[in-house]
């Protein structure tokens, strides 16, 4: 993490030209499924959210995924460009974009074997493991079809408004099926060898760019590394990225494994600018410009990546969710300024899986722009926040935006609250992101800070408002020799308090057991650099082998102690983590050797260790540390003493209700209220 003051970027911000167009920076805002259109007035909503990423200075976006057909859509009510008129009605998106001074491209995505619903195709009928349909093996006509479909799609979006379009060309969908022998079985001209594989996606770039003439700007996303068993080798996809060129596109953008692939590619456990190198292999086989994506979250990170000629461009999507105006805050030399995306995915890709539109945890806004205000307060009020963990600080930041005289509490002698034992997980460093960004707000919109000051009713006498977002405490259970020597909390061991012995028994298994077991087992170095990442999920770092896999990810890693997880409850340990973590954290504490035990009953703890009944049998878990995660507890304590002074408050956050370390409800919840003051 750094300031960032006093850097220039020179870089990032440099125009490039791509076919016809000038394009303003080299930063493009990748492609994202909102589900936004699937809400009531669902253009107003897009129109709101894209345009405040093209005021932000993108310098080209890329809508979500449109279905060229009926076949290719992920569920039987996703978005279409195939009707003409269904087209015509995204125009106002356009014209918001243009208003900007931004490019606007429709990405046209066949989701091939990825369709949820009967009937879905690829190009052999082998059924993806991530979905229960098993598809129909497309024939010569259905291809192609499929190739005027997606031709015809592109045609559409350009009578529509758009500048281009980007052709979903990676990530296991139908195009991406076509080119590895992963998912290709055919033996006619569209499967067998190299060439007869590439067939398809050549000929729709073709298709397209005839179809649509020289000024559609045409971006291809290729598979840099598919992170699948039978995936294509770095010389397949250099030949790819050479005919995709030669058959008309102005883009190369770059897109890194497949969703069934057991490696993870943008959660928080990946290092900063992982994939890079993927890029860089695509860049050297071709001359038009070439993107890198994924896991590209800071300026820093963007303009070394582009200082060194790995790539010509970069695409971030999830960072325009955490901060629409990424782009003009570095131009303006505010880059200290921008809130940055931790890459945690529950927001964005877990609300996605949940049938709910896209928002972002640091951001609320994000998707929702038509819920706020950015008018500053008629009625300006003198508030007091006690807390500075994630509500309080967000709270803070946004009253004061707004004009509020805010004055914040915090009784330690640091900010960050229950976010200082987050960010100690591997990985979650990125929370250090957070607390920069907030601290540069509330610095700039003049928040008064009492650090190391607990606040008492006395000091929260004659304020308009106070807030309490005091946080939360580890509940301590009531089991026989809990007060033991070999006893800490997850705070304690998260902060360095307590140091753990080499073998341990964590006492909880949700999304904080979770975390402090693979605190436990993991070598420092391994959640911070790509070489290491890499060893742990047996990805090829120079991007060479089929699939740039050099390994199983699964295989077994070595682990710094022995840990056993508990949980009462019955149902499979950490059924409750995120959608699209979840596994990830899951497969890293398996490769680990972390043991887990559901369904048990806690007896005691004593010398020999921790006593529970298991399947009514009574076992002892010996270990050196004990540590607790198990709920936490509301801190309150200024609660009654305001009531007795007739003083009103408002808890938010951990204060109003205890549960995990939810900084996607606290902050949510501070915002909203600072809007409501």
């Amino acid at each position: 993490m750094s300031d960032r003051r006093g850097r220039t970027f020179e870089k990032l911000l440099s125009p490039i030209r791509a076919g016809v167009h000038d394009l303003r920076n080299r930063v493009i805002m990748g492609s994202m499924h909102t589900r936004l259109e699937t809400e009531a007035n669902g253009i107003e909503r897009q129109v709101a959210f894209y345009r405040e990423r093209a005021h932000g200075e993108a310098a080209v976006i890329v809508t979500g995924g449109f279905s060229p057909n009926a076949e290719g859509m992920f569920d039987p009510e996703g978005p279409r460009l195939d009707d003409p008129q269904q087209a015509l009605s995204l125009k106002p998106i356009c014209d918001a974009v243009h208003q900007e001074g931004s490019l606007i491209c429709a990405q046209i995505c066949h989701a091939g074997r990825y369709a949820k619903f009967e009937g879905c195709v690829a190009p052999s009928p082998i059924r993806a493991p991530i979905n229960p349909y098993s598809p129909r093996e497309m024939s010569e006509q259905d291809i192609l079809h499929t190739i005027e479909d997606f031709a015809q799609a592109a045609l559409n979006a350009q009578s529509a408004g758009f500048d281009g379009v980007e052709i979903m060309g990676s990530e296991g969908y139908l195009i991406n099926e076509f080119t590895v022998t992963h998912t290709n079985k055919r033996e006619d001209k569209w499967g067998g060898s190299a060439d007869n594989r590439h067939r398809f996606a050549v000929e729709i770039v073709r298709a397209v760019r005839d179809r649509c003439g020289p000024d559609l700007l045409v971006i291809y996303r290729i598979s840099a590394a598919d992170l699948v068993e039978g995936g294509a080798p770095a010389e397949e996809i250099a030949a790819l990225a050479r005919k995709i060129e030669a058959a008309g596109a102005d883009i190369l953008n770059t897109g890194i494994g497949w969703h069934e692939a057991r490696v993870p590619t943008i959660a928080y456990p990946v290092p900063r600018g992982a994939w890079r190198k993927a890029a860089a292999n695509v860049k050297a086989a071709v001359s038009i410009p070439v993107v890198a994506s994924n896991r590209i979250n800071t300026p820093e990170v963007a303009e070394d990546i582009l200082a060194s000629g790995d790539a010509d461009m970069v695409s971030m999507a999830r960072p325009f969710l955490a901060d629409p105006h990424f782009v003009k805050k570095v131009r303006e030399g505010r880059a200290h300024e921008i809130n940055t995306c931790i890459a945690c995915n529950q927001a964005c890709l877990d609300f996605i899986f949940s049938d709910r539109p896209a928002s972002c945890l640091v951001n609320p806004r994000a998707g929702r722009e038509m819920e706020f205000r950015d008018t500053p307060s008629e009625t300006p009020k003198k508030v007091a926040i006690v807390g500075g963990g994630a509500a309080g600080m967000a709270t803070a930041a946004e009253a004061a935006r707004l004009g509020h005289a805010v004055t914040l509490f915090e009784a330690e002698n640091r900010l960050g609250g229950q976010l200082n034992l987050a960010r100690a997980a591997p990985g979650k460093h990125e929370f250090d992101e957070t607390l920069r960004y907030y601290t540069a707000q509330m610095d700039r919109h003049g928040v008064t800070l009492r650090l190391g000051c607990r606040a008492t009713a006395d000091d929260l006498a004659g304020f308009d408002h106070v807030v309490i977002a005091s946080g939360v405490t580890p509940r301590i259970p009531d089991i026989p020799g809990i007060d033991h020597p070999k006893v800490a909390t997850y705070a304690e061991i998260l902060c360095g308090a307590r140091e753990a012995g080499q073998t341990v028994a964590i006492m909880g298994a949700g999304g904080i057991g979770h975390d402090v077991a693979e605190f436990l087992v993991t070598h420092p170095a391994e959640a911070n650099e790509n070489a290491a990442f890499f060893d742990t999920w047996g990805v090829d770092g120079q991007f060479r082998n089929a699939g740039a896999l050099a390994g199983d990810p699964l295989a077994a890693v070595p682990a710094k102690r022995k840990v056993v997880m508990l949980q009462r409850k019955t149902s499979k340990v950490g059924q409750g983590l995120g959608i699209s973590t979840g596994w990830i954290l899951r497969n890293a504490l398996r490769k680990h050797g972390v043991e887990t035990l559901a369904g048990v009953v806690y007896q005691r703890i004593d010398d020999g260790g921790l006593h529970v009944l298991s399947n009514g049998e009574t076992k002892v878990i010996a270990a050196d540390t004990i540590v607790l995660c198990t709920g936490q507890e509301p801190v309150r304590t200024l609660v009654e003493a305001l009531a007795a002074r007739g003083i009103s408050a408002t808890m938010i956050g951990g204060a109003a209700e205890a549960a995990e370390l939810d900084a996607l409800r606290a902050i949510d919840e501070g915002v909203r209220l600072a809007q409501s003051l």
